[in-house]
């Protein structure tokens, strides 16, 4: 069934990509596997998914571990406690939720510490809501400026996650905006790559059409999310 459903969400990239004169291998698939077992992304490895995402350290952790000998990538997509950077640091080689400047900071300091670079995505608040964390556009190249050659952290791009609407075509202008702001961030040096995380199941064919290089897609690979244990 997993493998079945990679194919299917493999299918829509691959279309999106050619409506946007985007070779499909230009988007990245991150299967985000959270709640589900490591059974699951055995499952999905095995269908030839090589990305995978987790929203928290305490459930990624022996997930991880019990999958290590994949060799799969993993991606911190949800909000990260300050308190947790160092663990997160060693755990996902692309940290996609930096939300603050507290918590860059905290993440290049496990960096610098360890001797391995700290890979991550700045996450942007473009929408406002409450519920959601991001650091807000207003502040957005302050902070990159800020960040500017820290040692111990390479950002590499933008990530957002937009309010929820039923009509993906009505999310078009968030994506569009986050690409404008990672196209000023790459050609004032403040990013050390274009990644642009935008898209999950419902809307990701519209996210790859305004410009996404990673699409977090949860849903549409492992079904509904699981109750934990």
């Amino acid at each position: 069934m997993i493998a079945e459903r990679v194919a299917a969400v493999r299918e829509r990239i691959a279309r999106a990509a050619e409506r946007a004169s985007r070779p499909p291998d230009s988007v990245t698939l991150v299967a985000v596997s959270k709640t589900h077992p490591p059974e699951a992304v055995r499952e999905a490895f095995a269908a030839g998914v090589r990305d995978f995402g987790e929203n928290r350290v305490q459930e990624a952790e022996p997930k991880i571990a019990a999958t290590g000998a994949l060799g799969a990538r993993w991606h911190l997509v949800g909000h990260l406690q300050s308190n947790k950077a160092r663990r997160a640091a060693t755990l996902f080689g692309l940290v996609q939720s930096i939300d603050s400047l507290e918590l860059a900071t905290r993440l290049a300091r496990a960096g610098e510490e360890s001797g391995a670079m700290v890979r991550g995505l700045v996450e942007v608040d473009l929408a406002g809501e409450a519920s959601k964390f991001g650091v807000p556009e207003s502040e957005l190249f302050p902070v990159l400026r800020e960040l500017r050659g820290r040692a111990g952290l390479r950002l590499e791009g933008l990530m957002v996650l937009p309010p929820f609407l039923e009509d993906p075509a009505a999310l078009r202008p968030f994506f569009r905006r986050l690409r404008e702001l990672r196209d000023r961030a790459l050609g004032e040096g403040l990013v050390a790559a274009g990644e642009l995380s935008m898209g999950m199941s419902h809307d990701f064919e519209a996210a790859i059409e305004e410009g996404a290089t990673l699409v977090r897609v949860g849903t549409a690979i492992f079904g509904e999310r699981q109750r934990a244990a």
